[in-house]
């Protein structure tokens, strides 16, 4: 029970009662035991009076019953006459005051006994009544009578208020638990009534859009899985086709070539989506190791646009760098990013007719340094932007309608960049295509 909230609850708000109880008890005592001090002072002061007057009479039949009928009530009766009094005990400044004909009405000590002391002068010299009663009788007693049924109520009370706090609150934690086991059991479609108060409220919202992103992320990864089993069963039929095709010797002499060099390309196309999930997963693990130096953007892009202008060839898209007269030197992986690039200018040579452009650039901004891939393209909406390097989207929108790889290239480079504390971003190119923004620092603290 302690170990749940619900048992931690009550016994906070237990305890919390209990120091409330205590509290009450420390401040309501004192002022009480006053109250009932000051009650007991004018009773006594009352009956003392009455007393004088009564005994007035000097008859002994009923100065008798009057003191018989005070001392059943707890009250010891002293009687003064002419400057003494009739039993020992009480203290001289007492009689002193009677016998002055002064009204006493004090604390005082009576035969080492804490009294209440009333004393009114008689009609007479040197005479008077005192009563005393022991104080603690009069406080003590009556003030715990009085007020231990409520301190007790309130802590009943207390305790009380604690459980169905305890049991309110609980409550909506036991249904985000249930449904965070239903989550993992693989139920994706559970959801929780947002109610207030607003902290439950905000679980529950929390709570249904995870949910919501489980599902909606399960369902890219299936999407995505179809899209990689596309693509790696195309190649693989492409190769049994032909490695069938030589084995049986249907295909000789220069057709035989050409076949193998078929599947060698197809192969290479096969190493090539191994390798960009392996290099993902690492990514996605924090696995993938960089090395991190100082590197000049212009040297590094100018080899780059060397190496893909005599791949775009006269028959492909129309290539130009554009580079700054300073170098631009950044923090980072030359090899990672140079993958980045590659990665990048065969994704815009894959969909680029001939003669569009294709233009690798670089600029200097006030942290470090940017790359950018642009091309005239068919390029992206405003809404391929929003998921452009989500793994297999666009792959999965226009595999009907244009040449796409195997939907693995924008998540990578974005991921890498990523890893090398950069940033890349999507947009439109002036040229009318797409344009990637790789901007990358100057140093890395």
């Amino acid at each position: 029970m302690p170990n749940t909230l619900a048992g931690r609850t009550v016994l906070v708000t237990a305890a919390t009662a209990v120091v409330a109880v205590i509290i009450t008890a420390l401040v309501a005592l004192p002022l009480a035991a006053r109250s009932a001090d000051n009650a007991a002072r004018a009773d006594l002061a009352d009956k003392a009076a009455l007393a004088v007057e009564l005994l007035a009479a000097e008859r002994p039949v009923v100065r008798e019953r009057i003191v018989a009928r005070l001392r059943d009530d707890g009250i010891a009766v002293y009687l003064i006459r002419r400057g003494r009094s009739d039993r020992p005990g009480l203290p001289e400044t007492v009689i002193r005051q009677i016998a002055d004909g002064s009204v006493v009405d004090a604390h005082g000590v009576v035969s080492g006994e804490d009294v209440l002391v009333a004393g009114r002068p008689l009609r007479g010299i040197d005479s008077g009544v005192v009563l005393t009663r022991p104080a603690s009788s009069v406080t003590a007693g009556q003030v715990l009578g009085g007020v231990w049924a409520a301190l007790l109520a309130g802590l009943a009370g207390g305790v009380g208020a604690g459980a169905l706090l305890a049991y309110f609150t609980a409550r909506p934690l036991r249904r985000a638990a249930l449904a965070a086991k239903r989550l993992t059991s693989g139920d994706r479609s559970v959801r929780l009534a947002v109610r207030p108060p607003a902290e439950v409220a905000e679980l529950a919202t929390a709570l249904n859009q995870l949910g919501a992103a489980l599902q909606t992320s399960e369902g890219r990864e299936r999407e995505f899985l179809l899209s990689v089993s596309h693509e790696l069963r195309t190649p693989l039929a492409t190769i049994r086709g032909y490695a069938e095709a030589l084995s049986d010797r249907v295909v000789t002499g220069d057709e035989a070539v050409r076949a193998g060099e078929t599947m060698r390309q197809e192969a290479d196309r096969l190493d090539r989506l191994i390798s960009d999930l392996l290099v993902l997963s690492r990514l996605e693990a924090a696995d993938l190791p960089v090395h991190l130096a100082e590197v000049d953007l212009t040297e590094l892009v100018d080899a780059a646009g060397r190496a893909w202008r005599t791949r775009c060839g006269p028959d492909g898209p129309r290539l130009t760098v554009e580079l700054p007269d300073a170098p631009v030197t950044v923090t980072t992986d030359p090899g990672r990013v140079r993958q980045v690039i590659d990665g990048l200018c065969e994704n815009a040579v894959r969909v680029i007719p001939p003669g569009a452009p294709l233009v690798l650039a670089v600029h200097v901004t006030d942290r470090g340094g940017t790359v950018q891939v642009r091309d005239g393209g068919p390029g992206f909406t405003d809404d391929d932007l929003a998921v452009a390097f989500e793994r297999g989207a666009l792959h999965h929108r226009y595999r009907h309608e244009r040449k796409t790889g195997s939907g693995l290239g924008l998540a990578l480079a974005a991921r890498l960049v990523t890893r090398l504390n950069g940033t890349i971003e999507a947009g439109h190119a002036p040229e009318g295509g797409a344009m990637f923004t790789i901007t990358l620092p100057s140093s890395v603290i």
